[in-house]
Parts: C-alpha cells; structure tokens; sequence
C-alpha cells in the first residue's frame, strides 16, 4: 500500500500524484507540461495593462515635511517650477490638501534624455493633521520654491468670560 503524499492527505483528493510529479525535484518545467500556461495569456494581460494606463493620467504625491512648533502646524513642500497662483490648498480644522501642476517644457526627444527623474503634471497631497487647527488664521506663502503653511492650533485650554446682557431694563413700545 502507498502511503498518501503530503497533498493528498491535505486535500484527500487522489488527483494529488499529478501535483506531486509536478512538485517533485526532478521535474523540468517547459513546452510538455499539461498545466503550462501559454505565453500568449500574459501578453494580453500586459497589453490590457498598457491600455489602461494610458488612459488614466497618473496624479503625482508631493512629498512634504510637516512638524509643530509650540503653537502651529508647520508643512513644507518642494514646488519649484509650479506658479504660486497654480497651487491649490484646502483646509479644514484636521486636514490640508494641497493641489497644483508642475508643466513641462521639453526642449529634446525622450529618446535624447540620458535620465528622465522629474515629474511633471498634475500632483496632490492630502495630510491628517495631529491636532486641530484655526483654518482662519492660517498662512501660506512660497519662497525660492519652497511653499511653507503654517497653521496655528486651537487653544483647547484658552477660556474667556463672558458678559451676560440683558433686556430687562428696556420697555418695549
């Protein structure tokens, strides 16, 4: 009586011993094998991939710095080569998106390029802020290519009295 390959005893099917030629160390993948697949299936795969990809332009990520300060929110981001008046910055009380494109002015053929490592188009960057922040006070401003926002936190322990007015003294007519 043979005993039960490893497969077989996982899967209790007897359709293991063809597996197990195949699985065994001797066996040479190739051209013979009933359960090779065709060259031509990944060609149709990878040309549906190019296809794709071609039609969705892809969004850039800006790669940003953020840290705080004792009462804000530094973010710094590099966006030399992008107009201040092209950038978009969206706030609310937790979170930052910033928006822009970075136009390319190609003066040689790709196929003249020796390294082709900028990006250019359309980038964005959302950020969860740590703590909330007063999105009226807040500033951007962008120097040499360097744009820098910074937003001020909420003061959670800031307290203010208020005044109770009242209407008692006043007739109406």
């Amino acid at each position: 009586m043979k005993k039960p390959s490893f497969l077989e005893r996982l899967t209790g099917g007897s359709q293991a011993d063809e597996y197990d030629r195949i699985l065994d160390e001797d066996h040479k993948f190739g051209e013979d094998d009933d359960l090779a697949v065709e060259e031509d299936t990944y060609q149709e795969e990878e040309a549906w991939d190019g296809d794709h990809n071609e039609k969705t332009q892809q969004e850039g990520e800006l790669p940003v710095d953020m840290y705080q300060t004792d009462d804000a929110i530094v973010i710094r981001a590099l966006v030399a080569g992008v107009s201040p008046n092209e950038l978009e910055i969206s706030i609310t009380r937790d979170m930052v998106t910033i928006r822009g494109t970075r136009e390319e002015f190609q003066e040689a053929h790709d196929d003249n390029y020796f390294h082709r490592e900028l990006f250019w188009g359309s980038f964005s960057r959302t950020l969860l802020l740590p703590e909330e922040v007063a999105i009226d006070e807040a500033e951007a401003q962008e120097k040499h290519g360097l744009l820098e926002i910074k937003l001020p936190k909420l003061d959670k322990h800031r307290s203010t009295q208020l005044k109770v007015r009242t209407n008692a003294g006043h007739s109406s007519k």
